[in-house]
């Protein structure tokens, strides 16, 4: 009966224990932030979740709830909604096991997953409907300020994307292209796993962003390897595979296209301006280096890659 810390601070408290599970409708499991330690929870508690499963109640794993149900041995031969963000950690931690992660949720029988965030009040939605009706649906969706209810294989929303984009298959084709850098796929390949045509994704791409596929997939890998050069202190060959280059020069040819200097210059310049303004935080007076600093400003400095927004 202790309060549970949430990941935002906000102390939860039970107010009252589990008792006999045959009560319940659904028993939803609430993921937090995605540490080792949150993983590992009481034996008691993946006693219940099996017994729920025994006795025929529903499993819901919100966010990264369905990882503690996946530890459970409670989703095999189940489809589960993942995250795009925690797709990578859920290959890692499921070695051979695949996750769905370009809808906001997932049913599968007794099974709902859903991505985390806004998704669960479009789960939660769903089981109003299912079990009271529409009406009742959209109207707690109203009073959550969701004008409609979204379908569970509505594209989940990215991080990397800034233009505002309302087409699905484009949005589901740029969530592929993030989930498959090391190995891109082509755009053919692309199309068929979105059960539509290589000429219908093009044209797509031309009259939403005014680019095509390729252009944009060049972007992401782009951005990516920029990402790591930024937060780790891997090799540039290294970094080129995980991105899709063959080797270190194919990277960096690429990226002096798009940022003016190499893989190593940036690196360079970045180790440089942090140096610096760490010297002006500690009080040096030493003026700024000419051509040393990452000016968010400059152009060449940004990344041109378009963010989807959902609407």
């Amino acid at each position: 009966m202790s309060p549970i810390l949430s990941s935002c601070g906000v102390a939860i408290s039970p107010h009252e224990r589990i008792g006999d599970l045959r009560r319940f409708d659904y028993l939803v499991v609430v993921g937090g932030v995605l540490e080792e330690d949150s993983l590992l929870v009481d034996a008691r508690f993946y006693d219940h979740l099996r017994h729920a499963a025994e006795v025929g109640i529903p499993l819901v794993g919100l966010c990264t709830g369905s990882f503690i149900l996946h530890r459970a041995g409670l989703m095999h031969g189940y489809k589960c909604c993942v995250s795009w963000f925690h797709n990578s950690d859920f290959l890692r931690l499921f070695d051979g096991l695949q996750a769905v992660s370009d809808q906001i949720f997932v049913v599968d029988r007794d099974r709902l997953t859903c991505s985390g965030g806004a998704s669960a009040a479009h789960l939660a939605a769903f089981l109003v409907d299912r079990h009271l009706g529409k009406a009742l649906a959209s109207k707690s969706l109203r009073i959550m300020m969701f004008n409609e209810a979204a379908k569970g294989e509505t594209a989940q929303p990215t991080g990397r994307l800034e233009v505002v984009v309302r087409d699905e298959i484009l949005k589901r084709a740029v969530l592929l292209m993030q989930h498959h850098l090391e190995v891109p796929l082509t755009i053919g390949r692309i199309a068929d796993k979105l059960s539509t045509s290589k000429r219908l994704v093009e044209r797509r791409f031309r009259s939403e962003l005014h680019t095509s596929p390729q252009a944009v997939y060049i972007q992401i890998r782009l951005a990516h390897a920029r990402h790591l050069l930024q937060r780790t202190d891997r090799s540039i060959s290294s970094i080129a595979l995980e991105c899709g280059f063959c080797d270190g020069s194919h990277l960096s040819r690429v990226f002096r296209l798009q940022y003016l200097r190499t893989p190593q210059q940036f690196r360079s310049q970045l180790g440089e301006s942090l140096s610096l303004h760490r010297g002006q935080r500690h009080g040096s007076q030493e003026p700024p280096v000419s051509g040393t600093s990452l000016d968010e400003n400059d152009p060449s400095n940004r990344i041109p890659i378009p963010r989807i927004i959902t609407v």
